[in-house]
Formats: C-alpha cells, sequence, structure tokens
C-alpha cells in the first residue's frame, strides 16, 4: 500500500515538474510580449465546440494576467445561417460575403452582438477574466462604409458594381477607445457590426475587422484562428515563415487559392500598416494562442515584413 502511495506521489512530483519546466520555457515569451498588444479573430469549429472555447478563454485570461493587452474579434457565420433558417430568410453569397438585406443585417446583429458576443464574454469571466462585450458601433469604435465589389460580365467584358446590400468595410477606427483598455483589467470582446455614416447597420466580415483595429492600434501581433493549421506550400506542407513578396509569389502561382487569399491578404495588408506579423493559425488546436505565443516556432503560418 505504501509503494503505491509513493509511487503517486512521485508520478505528481514528475508532472508538477514537467509543468514547471514548461513555465520557465515559456518566460523569455512573456517577457517579448508584456505590454504588447494583441488581436485575435476568433471563428470557426474552436467557437462550436464547448471544450475548445473553455481553452480559448483561459489562453486569453492567462495573456492579460501575464501582460499582454488582448483584443478579441468573433464571427459567427455558422450560428446567423441557422439562425436565418429558422426564420426562412433566405441569404446568398458572393466571393464568400454574405449578401446582406435589410432583413438580414438585423438577424446578424442579434445573432453577433447578443447570444455570441455574450457567450464569449460569460467564459472569459467564467475562468476569473474580465471581459466586456462591445460592437464597431459602441462610441463609434468603428464607422463603415458599403464594400464595393466589381464582376467582369465574361461575354460583354463589362465591369458590373455588385450589391452586397449592407455588407461594410472599416472606414475609421477610434484607437483612442481601445487604448482605455490597455492600462486596465478588462478585456474587450467585439462584434463585427458598425454603423456608417449613413446611419444604416453593416455586417463587416471578421478578418477584415480584426485586422482593422490591428492596424489602428499598432498590434504586435494579429491571429487569425481558422480550421485550417496555416497556408501550406504544393506538397501540403506548412509553411511557417513568409514575407509579404513570398506571399504573393504563392497566390499568383496558385499555391495560396479560394477562402485562404482574404484572409493572407488582411494579414499582409496589416503588416504594410505597421502591424509587427500577422499569424494564420489552426483554432481547433488546444491552446493555439499559447503554442503560438509562447513558443520557438509556433503553430501556424506568420506573416511579417
Amino acid at each position: 500500500m505504501m509503494e503505491k502511495i509513493t509511487s503517486k506521489l512521485d508520478k505528481q512530483k514528475a508532472s508538477w515538474i514537467k509543468k514547471a519546466s514548461i513555465l520557465s520555457e515559456a518566460l523569455p515569451y512573456m517577457r517579448r510580449y508584456n505590454g504588447r498588444t494583441i488581436v485575435i479573430k476568433y471563428g470557426g469549429h474552436a467557437m462550436g465546440d464547448e471544450g475548445l472555447a473553455e481553452s480559448f478563454a483561459h489562453d486569453i485570461v492567462l495573456m492579460k494576467q501575464v501582460g499582454m493587452n488582448p483584443i478579441v474579434v468573433h464571427g459567427g457565420g455558422p450560428q446567423i445561417g441557422r439562425m436565418l433558417d429558422r426564420l426562412k430568410i433566405e441569404s446568398s453569397f458572393i466571393d464568400g460575403l454574405r449578401v446582406t438585406d435589410k432583413a438580414t443585417v438585423e438577424v446578424v446583429e442579434m445573432v453577433l452582438s447578443g447570444n455570441i458576443n455574450k457567450s464569449i464574454v460569460g467564459a472569459i469571466n467564467g475562468v476569473g477574466g474580465h471581459a466586456v462585450g462591445l460592437s464597431g458601433k459602441d462610441n463609434n469604435l468603428v464607422v463603415a462604409e458599403p464594400l464595393r465589389r466589381t464582376k467582369k460580365d465574361p461575354d460583354s467584358q463589362i465591369e458590373q458594381v455588385l450589391d452586397l446590400g449592407f455588407v461594410g468595410y472599416p472606414k475609421r477606427v477610434n484607437a483612442e477607445f481601445l487604448k482605455v483598455f490597455r492600462n486596465t483589467n478588462i478585456i474587450p470582446v467585439i462584434a463585427p457590426i458598425a454603423l456608417g455614416e449613413d446611419g444604416e447597420t453593416y455586417n463587416i466580415n471578421a478578418d477584415t475587422m480584426a485586422g482593422a483595429l490591428a492596424c489602428a492600434v499598432k498590434a504586435e501581433r494579429l491571429l487569425l484562428l481558422t480550421d485550417v493549421a496555416g497556408v501550406r506550400d504544393e506538397e501540403k506542407n506548412l509553411l511557417t515563415n513568409l514575407s509579404e513578396e513570398q506571399t504573393q509569389a504563392l497566390i499568383e502561382d496558385g499555391t495560396i487559392y479560394g477562402g485562404m487569399i482574404p484572409k493572407v491578404n488582411t494579414c499582409v495588408h496589416a503588416v504594410e500598416k505597421g502591424v509587427g506579423g500577422a499569424v494564420i493559425l489552426d483554432g481547433r488546436v488546444e491552446h493555439a494562442l499559447l503554442l503560438e505565443l509562447f513558443t520557438e516556432h509556433g503553430v501556424g503560418t506568420l506573416i511579417r515584413k
């Protein structure tokens, strides 16, 4: 009996030593990011998985506790789709953007600024954090303008302006408002909804919103949580470090394609505007944020100058 107790204590001690060693290895990275702003776009399957959602909340709270300034921007496409189906409101997509009419934008705001935003705030507060839910409307955090897209008619080759309805693009960001949270224990959680100068409500792509906020506050890192590991080469190997030039070459040769192109372009735009680096990483990996920030090589694709 005594041998079993001793063996159990030895295993516990080994576990404690391992945890202490991990914390010691993470210390240089904690110092590197101390006082720095990190903008995180949270979405994809990570939001729908209860275990991953709790893991994400723990990571955000830890980041704040060790001196970082995390700003969370969230999406909610699948949840919006389900609510529109329940309400029997039809919607369509153009180039990955949901065409948003008056009825749809009301549902979008209800889902994003309501249930999703408050559930993330609740999860962070539930593990010891102090989160507050916002949208771009609060204190004119973001002023939007209508997003315009054009498409060439294959027959006439004439460019046509596509009507996306109330889909917006960040025109101005109130960076001073976000600085209010820097020296407090409050973590802002932001829904990608904003007012336009015309007084209308606009739905903004969450990646775009996160990128605009990161540029405005000159964040050290922009982290885009997705449902893929990052950018891969033709042999499907993960590319861990890319320059702006390398990224553009991969788009031109077709290695980067489809839905990854706008994410990569958001990252490139961010680093061009002064963000220290932008990372595309897999939100389905438990503690992906900590693995990216507190380890030497990270777990995603880093794009920087």
